[in-house]
């Protein structure tokens, strides 16, 4: 004789266990070690479930924000990320409070407490001038102090002086040149306790832009064309450094000076492709930057996902050709304001290097951003959904939008060039 139980497992734990419902069978006496056994093992299913779903959000890997994003997109996103026997993978890191959490009614972002906003600079979607609004046009009670002279402010709280942006203008870059998100994950807690000298319980905000890739990809182009680099970035996963057999270098000497397009596109160890799927991904699903850990398809396939998921659980994300509407959901999500408005420049340098394309140029370029093509798509759709929420939340939404940045605290407009002079010598590296 049987007696079934069936045990519901948390959704926290769908992603990980290959079946949300486990059944546990108790046995006649004759049976017993057996029982004995799965009974540990209901035990042991219900420990995890209940471990990762009531204990604290900064200590628990399994913690309920881990999964939350976009309710549209978990479906779709969740069920490609599977190994090649066909059982999910582990999502890892703590990519801290999602969207959806953020607009939660009680919700604010509190810099008397232990809140922080932990910025992705991604190359050449407009993060350098982003991040000086960040530190010079927001509206606070404490302003950030900036140096002169020096590319660095302090943001510190109201009433103590530790951090509450974590980004190049304020903290520098802690965890490497143009950190990407498997870098900052697990990077920024440890960083700040050491900066500040002890061990705080943290809530972190992930924020961060994109841009139309192929117009990214020739502001990169054009950008190391003139001399830049990025070879002190660390490119760190799961504890160690990317190999120079991993990434061997694209050319010879200091830098990359006047390459030409066709030479630039035709190295294949090139990160400027694909960019900002590489940069938001969690690397560690895919063997980091080794490329012999699997098929290339199933590379690129899963890195898309986990990009998707990672952006779609970011707190904000802006899109640079759309500055207006970006400037409008960080206010509204953060209940924060700047005092200058975000300035729209859709002519640049890449735009003319675009017109000027052949049809054999832009189509290899486009086969080599495929994924960030993808990606940007997802995206633009995703920040149109949450525009569109917000708008119907304002009541005043007409005269909001049209006067953002008109706090009479500060003249003038900040130029939004993105193809701008080289303004840091660390880019030169």
């Amino acid at each position: 004789l049987e007696k079934s139980v069936s045990v519901k497992v948390d959704s926290d734990l769908t992603l990980l266990l290959t079946s949300g419902v486990y059944e546990i069978k108790k046995m006649e006496p004759r049976s017993r070690l057996r029982s004995i056994v799965l009974i540990c093992l209901f035990l042991a299913i219900a420990g995890i479930v209940g471990f990762g779903y009531f204990c604290q959000d900064q200590v628990c890997a399994l913690s309920k924000r881990d999964i939350l994003m976009n309710q549209e997109s978990i479906t779709s996103i969740s069920s490609e990320l599977h190994d090649n026997a066909g059982k999910p993978l582990q999502l890892l890191g703590n990519p801290g409070l999602s969207y959806e959490e953020v607009l939660n009614d009680d919700f604010q972002f509190d810099m008397n407490a232990h809140d922080v906003m932990v910025f992705l600079h991604i190359q050449k979607t407009g993060g350098t001038s982003f991040g000086k609004h960040l530190v010079r046009d927001l509206d606070l009670k404490r302003p950030c102090t900036c140096q002169r002279k020096k590319k660095r402010c302090y943001c510190f709280r109201p009433h103590r002086n530790e951090n509450w942006l974590f980004s190049r203008y304020s903290t520098g870059w802690k965890c490497g040149l143009h950190a990407d998100w498997t870098e900052l994950v697990g990077c920024v807690d440890q960083e700040l306790d050491k900066n500040e000298g002890e061990t705080a319980k943290r809530r972190y905000f992930y924020i961060t832009l994109l841009r139309e890739p192929i117009a990214r990809y020739l502001s990169e182009f054009r950008h190391v064309q003139r001399g830049a680099t990025w070879k002190n970035s660390r490119h760190w996963c799961l504890g160690k450094q990317a190999t120079a057999n991993e990434l061997p270098p694209c050319y010879t000497g200091d830098n990359w000076f006047g390459v030409k397009l066709e030479k630039f596109a035709g190295c294949e160890y090139n990160l400027a492709a694909n960019r900002q799927t590489r940069m938001l991904a969690d690397l560690a699903l895919v063997g980091c930057y080794n490329r012999t850990y699997m098929q290339k398809e199933e590379r690129d396939r899963i890195m898309l996902a986990s990009a998707k998921r990672n952006l779609a659980a970011m707190s904000y994300f802006g899109l640079t050709e759309y500055q207006k509407i970006s400037q409008y959901i960080f206010e509204e999500t953060f209940n924060l304001r700047f005092a200058i408005p975000f300035e729209q420049h859709n002519t640049t340098v890449s735009t003319t290097t675009m017109n000027n394309l052949s049809i054999e140029q832009r189509k290899k370029i486009e086969d080599l951003n495929a994924l960030d093509i993808e990606l940007y798509s997802f995206a633009k759709k995703l920040m149109f959904q949450r525009f569109e929420k917000l708008k119907a939340k304002d009541n005043d939404f007409n005269v909001r939008f049209s006067h953002l940045g008109n706090l009479g605290v500060k003249n003038g407009v900040t130029e939004f060039n993105w193809d701008s002079n080289i303004d840091d010598v660390t880019d030169m590296h």
